[in-house]
């Protein structure tokens, strides 16, 4: 083996490794938040890294061919896929949960949510100007 294949193969092997962490991952976290809407983000952010990672080491062991670019298609797929598809799953869950106040803080007025912005907002720069750094 001379060093081009070394390094395509440690190249390889670092982003297989790094997409199989990001899979356990993902495992632990669907296995260990409680709402459902945690568990899901933990699952579209575990797929969307973690099998473009896999994938981008299986095209570098590949090499530059016909079967490189259909991976690389597939990661682009996936890119674009997993997060809107998550999304509108968790819009679907806002819209019907009827407990949803029990696990997160819902604002009924767009107002009052507007109020409470400018006035953080209006704290930060205070503490901003405050400081002497």
């Amino acid at each position: 083996m001379n060093a081009v294949e070394w390094i395509k193969l440690i190249a390889g092997s670092i982003f297989l490794i790094i997409g199989i962490v990001i899979f356990f991952t993902e495992l632990f976290g669907v296995f260990h938040f409680k709402y459902v809407l945690n568990r899901m983000h933990a699952a579209a952010m575990g797929d969307t890294l973690g099998i473009s990672s896999c994938l981008i080491g299986l095209m570098i062991f590949s090499g530059l061919n016909f079967t490189t670019l259909k991976m690389f298609l597939i990661v682009v797929f996936l890119w674009f896929a997993s997060p809107v598809s998550s999304h509108v799953l968790s819009r679907l869950e806002a819209a019907t949960n009827e407990h949803l106040s029990d696990h997160c803080e819902i604002y009924e007025d767009v107002a009052l949510l507007e109020q409470e912005l400018s006035a953080r907002r209006a704290e930060n720069t205070m503490e901003k100007e405050g400081d002497p750094s």
